[in-house]
């Protein structure tokens, strides 16, 4: 099989407004700026239509979803297939009467839904309270073919897990996306704030190296919700190369179009100079299906 080649990528970091029909003329305006800027794989931050709903616990929020295929993902298939991208959107979707997921949509070059992933790891925290809406993903850790390179999507709380982002490269993609909404809470910020930013973008340049695979993340800005009660998104979107370099980083605090060129030959240098994969001892990990091993 050839190699294959090269292949450019954004990321899009905003704020987001209250209104979703101001968030998505904004993306819809950005991923324009990214094609026009050569990108060929475009990414969405989680859950981009809106500003970040889990904050809080409220039925009237559920209001928000949308079936896929449905209204954002029409908007955004005609745009990829007008500019001939692949475009990665994070969405809330709604599945049915009281079954939700946080789900990426792939939107191909034609237009068409070309796949779907379902967030697997559902957080429950101040301010996350993600297990009020979403319902844990049903699809697996899948990857999707693109005219570009073959690419897998996890999102945000994926980021922390070691075995969502193995078993996705495991199938073969080049580069894992992840959609996300993170940040500080205010009253953490001082304290705990610079230790917060560095163990996120750690534990992903961590998956970068542990699989030989290109990492991008896209998180939004902005502080959103009531004065000292609300998140201020840290941004700081990125891109590692297989070793874990980071080869694309974006600020902490201002909307930007993150762009970076990925090329599978690197991958293939850094898999064969640290060969990770090779000396796995997969006759040895079954007891990782286990919850505890402890007494």
């Amino acid at each position: 099989m050839p190699q294959a080649a090269k292949f450019r990528i954004a990321l899009i970091q905003t704020h987001c407004a209250l209104d979703p029909n101001q968030n998505m003329a904004k993306t819809e305006w950005k991923i324009r700026e990214a094609a026009a800027g050569g990108a060929q794989i475009v990414c969405t931050e989680e859950l981009f239509r809106s500003q970040y709903f889990c904050r809080e616990e409220n039925h009237d929020l559920f209001a928000l979803a949308e079936s896929i295929p449905g209204p954002s993902t029409q908007i955004l298939g005609k745009l990829a297939r007008e500019l001939g991208i692949v475009i990665i959107a994070s969405l809330f979707e709604r599945r049915s009467a009281g079954l939700y997921h946080n789900t990426v949509a792939i939107l191909g070059t034609d237009g068409e839904v070309a796949g779907l992933y379902r967030k697997m790891h559902i957080p429950d925290d101040p301010l996350y309270y993600e297990k009020f809406y979403f319902t844990p993903g049903d699809l697996g850790y899948v990857n999707f073919d693109t005219p570009f390179g073959r690419i897998g999507t996890l999102i945000c709380w994926d980021q922390w897990y070691p075995e969502g982002a193995r078993l996705s490269s495991l199938g073969g993609a080049h580069i894992l996306f992840y959609p996300t909404a993170i940040g500080w809470h205010p009253s953490e910020k001082s304290q705990y704030g610079a230790a917060q930013l560095d163990a996120w973008r750690t534990i992903q340049r961590s998956h970068a190296i542990a699989n030989g695979i290109y990492v991008a993340s896209a998180n939004r800005v902005g502080y959103e919700g009531p004065p000292g009660h609300g998140i201020e998104f840290w941004g700081s979107s990125f891109v590692a190369d297989p070793f874990g370099q980071v080869i694309a980083q974006a600020s902490a605090d201002q909307e930007e179009i993150l762009m970076a060129e990925c090329d599978p030959a690197r991958q293939e240098e850094v898999r064969q100079h640290w060969p990770f994969l090779r000396d796995r001892r997969i006759d040895s990990y079954a007891p990782i299906v286990n919850r505890w091993l402890g007494k």
